[in-house]
């Protein structure tokens, strides 16, 4: 984060986060004229003025001033708020502790849920604040769909954990015993918000395929993986052995995305056990192809995630193999856990507490009226793709790879002393660029900027990517944390370069081992 939106990195968080103070402050400034010129004005009598001086005192406390100057006012050029904790740091000119600092916990945090094999809403909790901490901040490099995705997922899932207990007990009894383990089971309304967020991924995605203009993805062409896996941003070891694969082949795949994405998702929402195990089934089946064949980031494997709701824990314990049972329930909690479920031990309790009930319907209507947008942009002709229509992003639409390019454009980076050579190339970590590397396999991990220099080689000209004469600019001045982010430095052992240009090759896979 430090080489992207640290304090020497190539977009800045402090930018941001200036410019949406001063938004705030403008925000404000207008308001306390106003509420000068609303004294002016008879609110009427009786009860109508009442209520009007009611809601006036309301809005003008110290504590409704704060929310709007400090949070609500200090928005985004889209106009939203930014929920980000960098609001707390002193010193803007030194936000690199601030972005270590998040990351280390959230790492920690991340460690204790997977190393306890249970959660409670205050871990969850803190993950949440932190991802949106840095979606707030991070630009273009926290706007893909897949930042959003996981943060609605985590806030779904703030509505499934107990508030503190960790114990993966809770919300079942002991058959042999009248003592109470926990007294809530797990919110029904709540996993159905979950089934349905996965399948507004899946449609939202078949939907913007064939919605869109590439006739690659519709009847009578169905060609979109013939270049799929050769255009795709960051190939792995085995993408070339899906990209050979026989035209007939890459024919048959279209279709099958088709299902899978228009058809399949329907299963997810059945009253039916078999059906939803099997809508449940299908999505997890090509998420997996989807990981084997290219590195796209974590999006596949968080999309797997919602898919396990539909498989419940007699389905898992019955059918997962010895090896993957034991990663599952590897833990001596989780061991406990299968042994009792196994042996009839437990069952889940019937009654729940008042006010969990309350909490999780409040939930479902929320999500409810939230998705009302989302279900008018899935019908939509032009439809919008991992896009949000709360200011809170709270929820959001999702889609993938509408359009499929033919070529493979490459932006290649090279820097000289002088105009007339040599010209030495910049390698990253893990974009095409050396055709003698092997690609890598990097799955689930990110690298941003190797992303956003294939974005950047899509959209055809520099001007629609800004960041990208920034990056040049800290090349050139050979900023560490930039450097840090890139396979090497050309110039290590060297004298400072002074020219620097980028320019676009057309790649293909190669043939040879």
């Amino acid at each position: 984060n430090k080489g992207l939106i640290g304090d020497r990195g190539i977009t800045p968080a402090k930018r941001i986060l200036d410019e949406a103070q001063k938004v705030g402050e403008a925000r404000s400034a207008r308001r306390k004229e106003w509420v000068k010129q609303r004294a002016k004005y008879d609110n009427g009598s009786g009860a109508k003025k009442k209520f009007h001086d009611l809601k006036n005192k309301l809005s003008d406390s110290k504590f409704a001033e704060l929310f709007r100057d400090k949070f609500w006012y200090r928005q985004d050029r889209a106009g939203r708020p930014l929920p980000t904790l960098l609001w707390l740091a002193r010193d803007r000119d030194n936000l690199n502790p601030w972005l270590d600092g998040l990351a280390n916990v959230g790492l920690f945090l991340s460690t204790v849920m997977l190393a306890s094999g249970s959660a409670n809403v205050f871990l969850l909790l803190g993950l949440y604040v932190i991802q949106r901490t840095f979606m707030s901040v991070g630009g273009p490099w926290y706007g893909y769909g897949w930042e959003p995705q996981l943060a609605e997922l985590t806030f779904h899932a703030l509505f499934l954990v107990p508030l503190f207990s960790m114990d993966p007990f809770f919300g079942w009894i002991r058959s042999n015993t009248s003592s109470s383990v926990g007294p809530f089971p797990v919110p029904k309304l709540v996993i159905w918000a979950v089934r349905w967020y996965l399948f507004k991924i899946m449609i939202g995605a078949g939907l913007i395929k064939i919605k869109s203009s590439d006739p690659k993805w519709k009847p009578g062409n169905m060609s979109a993986m013939y270049y799929f896996y050769e255009t795709q941003p960051v190939p792995n070891p085995f993408t070339k052995y899906f990209h050979f694969m026989p035209k007939w082949w890459h024919r048959f795949e279209v279709w099958s995305n088709h299902f899978v994405e228009l058809v399949a998702p329907f299963l997810l929402l059945m009253p039916s056990r078999q059906l939803r195990q099997t809508g449940g089934l299908i999505q997890i089946m090509f998420q997996v192809i989807l990981i084997s064949s290219g590195n796209l980031s974590f999006l596949n494997w968080l999309t797997i995630v919602p898919a396990i709701f539909c498989l419940d824990d007699a389905f898992l314990m019955n059918n997962l193999p010895p090896i993957v049972r034991s990663l599952t329930f590897g833990t001596p909690s989780s061991q406990s856990y299968v042994q009792c479920i196994s042996s009839g031990a437990v069952e889940m309790a019937r009654q729940s507490h008042f006010l969990r009930t309350t909490v999780s319907t409040l939930f479902y209507l929320l999500m409810a009226k939230l998705n009302i947008n989302v279900v008018r942009n899935l019908f939509a002709q032009r439809q919008l793709m991992n896009a949000s229509f709360d200011k809170l992003r709270l929820c959001s639409t999702y889609g993938a790879f509408g359009v499929v390019s033919e070529t493979r454009q490459e932006l290649i980076i090279e820097s000289a002393n002088n105009i007339d050579g040599p010209w030495k190339e910049y390698h990253f970590r893990v974009k095409p660029g050396d055709i003698h590397k092997r690609p890598p396999w990097i799955s689930p991990y990110h690298h941003r900027l190797d992303w956003q220099m294939w974005i950047a080689a899509q959209s055809g000209r520099i001007e629609r990517n800004p960041w990208l004469y920034k990056f040049l600019l800290k090349l050139l001045q050979r900023g560490k944390d930039v450097i840090d982010l890139l396979e090497g430095d050309p110039w290590e052992s060297s004298s400072s370069d002074a020219t620097i240009h980028s320019h676009v090759d057309e790649r293909e896979v190669s043939t040879k081992a």
